[in-house]
């Protein structure tokens, strides 16, 4: 009898785990699970839709197992509520174009997230977004204007102390779409931890002189990174730009030091 007892409550647990996980993805909601803090990945565009997604959702999930975090990943903006948020260490937009965030609502929500200590980590096409919302243009740092043709290109590692920029090269070679922005963030107070040389390739008739690439901030009570890195799918396998990421994720979740206030310099 006993036996048979356990042979039921294990056909009803493999019923019931399939069923959770066909709940989440009907909600729009994929959870990877770990076990010390928790981030969520929103990958809503309304604009252009980067085909390197799904391998951003795919190494960020990867992450999270080999270092202990939970990631959730959506694309539902419905999400973006002050309940749901509470249960996350830091937000992901992970190349979001367009308006994702579409209802106030949702904005509003975002922004008290952010307002009561929460952590923002943009990647790539997260700076194509929000063009309507300057609150979010202030978080991200700086607007996406446009990009040269894709190419090798050299990055300056400038901020070799923060936790996403140790162990990389002062000087970085790497293929990628870059970015050219419509404001120098620099001049909006962010600290910069990479800047691109302008000298190493082809940057199109949008040149900066001063060009950040990677940079972070403290920004209305929360903590902010962003990286203009990440467009290929190339990316989310390359191991150097993997730890760039998993440091911003931390350093945004609070789990790792934050060396962006006004009293750190921009470079050191």
């Amino acid at each position: 009898m006993l036996s048979k007892r356990i042979a039921a409550s294990a056909a009803a647990l493999a019923l019931t785990v399939p069923l959770a996980a066909a709940t989440n993805a009907q909600a729009g909601q994929v959870t990877h699970r770990s076990d010390t803090f928790r981030v969520l990945v929103f990958s809503k565009t309304t604009g252009y839709r980067h085909d390197s997604i799904p391998a951003g959702i795919a190494a960020i999930e990867q992450l999270g197992q080999e270092h202990h975090f939970t990631v959730d990943a959506t694309e539902d903006s419905a999400q973006f509520t002050d309940a749901n948020l509470k249960k996350y260490r830091a937000v992901v937009f992970l190349s979001s174009t367009g308006d994702p965030l579409d209802q106030p609502a949702e904005k509003a929500a975002f922004q008290r997230y952010i307002e009561h200590g929460g952590g923002y980590v943009g990647i790539h096409a997260a700076a194509d977004s929000g063009y309507d919302w300057a609150w979010y243009g202030g978080l991200v740092g700086a607007y996406f204007k446009s990009h040269p043709a894709q190419q090798n290109a050299t990055v300056d590692v400038t901020g070799p102390r923060a936790p996403s920029e140790q162990g990389l090269p002062r000087q970085w070679n790497r293929f990628d779409e870059w970015y050219n922005y419509r404001t120098d963030p620099r001049a909006a107070g962010v600290r910069v931890l990479a800047a691109m040389d302008e000298s190493s390739y082809n940057v199109g008739p949008d040149a900066m002189g001063d060009h950040p690439i990677t940079w972070c901030q403290r920004y209305d009570g929360g903590r902010a990174w962003y990286t203009g890195m990440g467009h290929t799918i190339a990316s989310y396998t390359e191991p150097l730009f993997l730890k760039q990421l998993l440091g911003g994720i931390k350093m945004a979740a609070g789990t790792a030091s934050f060396p962006c206030g006004p009293n750190h310099p921009t470079t050191g």
